[in-house]
């Protein structure tokens, strides 16, 4: 007889259906995992066996063979403890194997028997789901398989009980869905109307951001206070970031946030940290970020190499980690908010702080940065230093609540535009879609023209003037967009050397 327990494994936020194989034949007792297990896979054998024998239960003296199939797709993780456990009790005759059927059935265990959490049980949920089955998890996971919607999920410590008809677990309630949270407020940066400015362009329209000043301008408090100017996440887009927080294990008691992720990875950080990888192929920051902020402070400190592999997420919107043993795409749909120095010192320009080694020390500092990288954001902005003068001013009257008010009216009418179609933003919008959603008069087509040969724009950086030009428009609220809109976003288009 082959006891068959239905489970998962996961490659990014795919969830794949594996086969829990177990059978009990004559011969010298041995207890073997087969189907190309990891190491985490492969102690399950240990940590089953003392599972097993916390329940009051032994092993028969047989040779136990467990099969993950498909065999070529590479198992990894803890939760296939679980499975592998129930699996072998159903040919023990323990539990009954046409009951296990209905389940697809992921968790750790502990030598003691209880079951532990593991990482992406959403992701198992959803699977379960779509195939029309219900999940068995750890208890304290219930209330995160419960966001699948309608399946059935059993989240117990003790499933032998209810599987032998002795007690019956009652279905968790999805957890909590947490209310955004708020960080700093505009109103404590003093000055700045022009980063300000720029900030909120950003967030009505999902742009990136370059902010270039001194130290101790306020580009970082900035940079922390666009969360709280940003809608807050919608269900659907709640239940993506979720996804990535299952798989990558930080998504706790089952509570969805509806505040945008704001990641801010140091600058020594590396690039599987970035954007993923491993031994165990993780989701990165960029992918942690998803549908939020990644903000990149000492923007020339990371590495070049680093840097340049944001590249292609910051153009479509995923990230592809290439391993031998496996080829994983997560969703990286990030707002790139970056700050830097001028030079390495700071001060350049600053009379009274000179550069010693200016402009050169400017130059070499800057050029840690790759020219395609920088051609990907759409607004540059210079931040001076604040004056004495200006922080004995009173605290500005607008704060973040109004500037949210704005973006949210924005945001609204892109949503309203965009219906039907995967774009969210006008910083999405590309082709043919951006043609028909931004018409330019006339008098702003030329000016477009005129600058794009003056400023030796790329057809990247055309094409993102356009749509910074729309999100002005929208802030405005008026539909054509005129040369006022398309001057307010070339002055924010950082302009090509000269040779």
């Amino acid at each position: 007889m082959v006891a068959i327990v239905s489970t998962v494994a996961y490659l990014g936020l795919e969830a794949r259906g594996v086969e829990v194989q177990c059978t009990l034949v004559a011969g010298l007792p041995a207890f073997v995992v087969v189907g190309l297990p990891d190491k985490a896979v492969a102690e399950s054998r240990e940590r089953v066996r003392g599972a097993i024998a916390a329940m009051g239960l032994a092993l028969p003296p047989k040779r136990i063979t467990i099969n993950l199939s498909p065999a070529d797709l590479p198992k990894e993780g803890s939760h296939f403890d679980l499975p592998i456990a129930l699996a072998l009790l159903a040919a023990m005759g323990v539990v009954d194997a046409e009951t296990l059927s209905d389940y697809v059935v992921v968790g750790e265990l502990g030598l003691d028997g209880r079951i532990q959490a593991s990482p992406g049980v959403l992701l198992a949920a959803l699977h379960a789901s779509a195939e029309g089955k219900g999940l068995v998890c750890p208890a304290a996971q219930g209330p995160e398989a419960a966001w699948a919607g309608s399946v059935e999920v059993l989240a117990a410590t003790d499933l032998l009980n209810h599987f032998k008809g002795q007690q019956l677990l009652s279905p968790p309630q999805p957890g909590e869905a947490e209310a955004p949270g708020f960080g700093p407020d505009l109103k404590q940066v003093k000055g700045q109307e022009t980063a300000k400015r720029a900030l909120e362009i950003a967030a009505a329209g999902g742009h990136n951001l370059l902010m270039v000043g001194p130290p101790g301008s306020g580009k970082s408090l900035m940079a922390a206070c666009l969360p709280g100017i940003l809608p807050p996440l919608d269900p659907a887009e709640a239940l993506e970031v979720s996804m990535v927080q299952s798989v990558a294990g930080t998504l706790t008691g089952g509570r969805l946030t509806r505040t945008r992720p704001f990641r801010n990875p140091h600058h020594s950080a590396s690039m599987a940290a970035l954007t993923g990888g491993g031994l165990r192929v993780k989701p990165g920051e960029v992918s942690l970020a998803h549908l939020g902020v990644l903000f990149l402070d000492e923007l020339p400190e990371f590495q070049r190499a680093v840097l340049d592999s944001l590249r292609q997420p910051l153009e479509t919107g995923t990230v592809s980690v290439a391993r031998a043993n496996a080829h994983v795409t997560f969703p990286a749909n990030v707002q790139l908010i970056a700050a830097m120095n001028p030079c390495r010192c700071g001060h350049l320009g600053d009379p009274a702080l000179a550069c010693a080694r200016a402009p050169r020390c400017a130059a070499d500092y800057q050029a840690k940065v790759s020219g395609p990288l920088l051609d990907r954001i759409d607004l540059h902005v210079e931040v001076a230093a604040v004056s004495a003068a200006d922080l004995v001013l009173p605290p500005p009257s607008e704060g973040s609540a109004q500037v949210a008010v704005r973006v949210a009216a924005a945001r609204a009418v892109q949503r309203e535009r965009y219906a039907g179609t995967s774009v969210r933003t006008n910083a999405e919008a590309d082709g043919d879609l951006l043609e028909r959603v931004a018409v330019l008069d006339e008098p702003a087509r030329k000016l477009l023209a005129q600058a794009a040969e003056a400023m030796r724009l790329s057809a990247r950086g055309f094409h993102r003037v356009i749509r910074v030009s729309r999100t002005i428009a929208d802030l405005a609220g008026v539909e054509p967009i005129s040369r006022a809109h398309v001057a307010e976003a070339l002055s924010y288009r950082r302009r090509a050397p000269t040779n």
